[in-house]
């Protein structure tokens, strides 16, 4: 399958609609993003069960805000709806293999405990610190490749 562009519009349902997705964020002027383009179109070839997205950082401005990027390329994978990588920089052919091989092989049923403890943990610490500020008013109110 060839890479297709996300857009604003597009980009939850992407992530909704597949298993395992590939986001690379990118712009024209940038040459490192001109020169991982045709390795990310070769793997999108080679993997057909994978989506392969591309993001343009100038047409999509607003979405690159909403996803934090503050360097390009910047490459992403999510799994069952899981951000499971996101780095800056362009990937060698090899090691773009390496991260789609590990991203395939990951234990979804871990990760998504760990994503469960995390949440809870969050929303423990919410608690506490709204608990405590509700005291205090009374008496004087964030990890794979390898």
């Amino acid at each position: 399958m060839a890479t297709v562009e996300i857009t604003t519009e597009s980009f939850g349902t992407t992530i909704e609609s597949n298993d395992i997705v590939f986001v690379d964020f990118w712009a024209s002027w940038c040459q490192p993003c001109v020169r991982f383009a045709p390795t990310y179109e070769a793997a999108s070839l080679k993997h057909a069960d994978v989506l392969f997205g591309k993001v343009d950082t100038e047409a999509q401005q607003q979405l690159a805000a909403e996803a934090n990027i503050t360097s390009i390329p910047m490459l992403m994978a999510f799994r069952e709806k899981v951000m499971v990588f996101a780095q800056p920089g362009a990937l060698s052919g090899t090691d773009l293999e390496k991260v789609i091989t590990a991203v395939k092989e990951l234990d979804m049923a871990e990760v998504h405990a760990a994503v469960a403890k995390q949440q809870d943990e969050a929303r423990a610490a919410e608690g506490s610190a709204a608990e405590g500020s509700a005291t205090e008013e009374e008496t004087v109110q964030d990890k794979a490749g390898e």
